[in-house]
């Protein structure tokens, strides 16, 4: 990657108002890759969303047997590496990706489930292998976590690329419900 691009990258992010208007939120850009990642922490917990271009989605999925029509479905639909951790949390966390919200343009809705996605891979006739590897390979849409326990996966917006969005992450601590918010997300193109 060029240092003017490089740059373009960071200007990007540091003119953001929401990465500087929140203390507990923070944004990177990988100098080698160009992908951007934005990270909160909230109540001893960590959330972190990094961009996932779609040439690499493509090459992973064409590479484990999808055909390129759902391959480019899937590469399209503003992707990202997702990472939740439970640093410090007063307990056990649990958490449904059905009660995190993605806010774009006037709009609220989930995260696209991996179920959704699951029945479009059968519809296809994908092979097992690969619709275990798809499987795999995305966030969990629900899990718990002691202290110290974290997951990584790939997460869909369903956003066409270039969208901004806001993400609300929900989960529950002992009965007890908390949020992060990670704020002017923008899909890669």
């Amino acid at each position: 990657m060029t240092l003017r691009l490089f740059a373009l990258c960071v200007a990007a992010l540091t003119a953001m108002p929401s990465l500087q208007a929140i203390a507990a939120q923070a944004g990177k850009v990988d100098p080698d890759t160009g992908a951007a990642t934005w990270e909160t922490q909230a109540d001893g917990v960590t959330l972190s969303l990094t961009q996932i271009f779609p040439d690499p989605a493509r090459a992973f999925y064409l590479n484990r047997g999808f055909p390129a029509e759902a391959v480019e479905r899937y590469a399209t639909a503003c992707v990202y590496m997702t990472v939740l951790r439970n640093d410090a949390a007063p307990g056990e966390l649990s958490f449904r990706l059905a009660d995190w919200s993605v806010q774009s343009a006037g709009s609220e809705r989930p995260p696209l489930a991996v179920e959704d996605w699951m029945a479009q891979w059968r519809a296809l006739g994908l092979t097992e292998a690969a619709q275990i590897a798809f499987r795999w390979a995305q966030f969990p849409p629900q899990q718990e976590y002691a202290v110290g326990e974290w997951n990584q996966g790939m997460l869909s917006t369903g956003l066409p690329p270039g969208s901004r969005f806001d993400l609300i992450a929900r989960w529950t601590v002992a009965g007890k419900t908390f949020e992060g918010k990670l704020e002017n997300v923008v899909c890669a193109r």
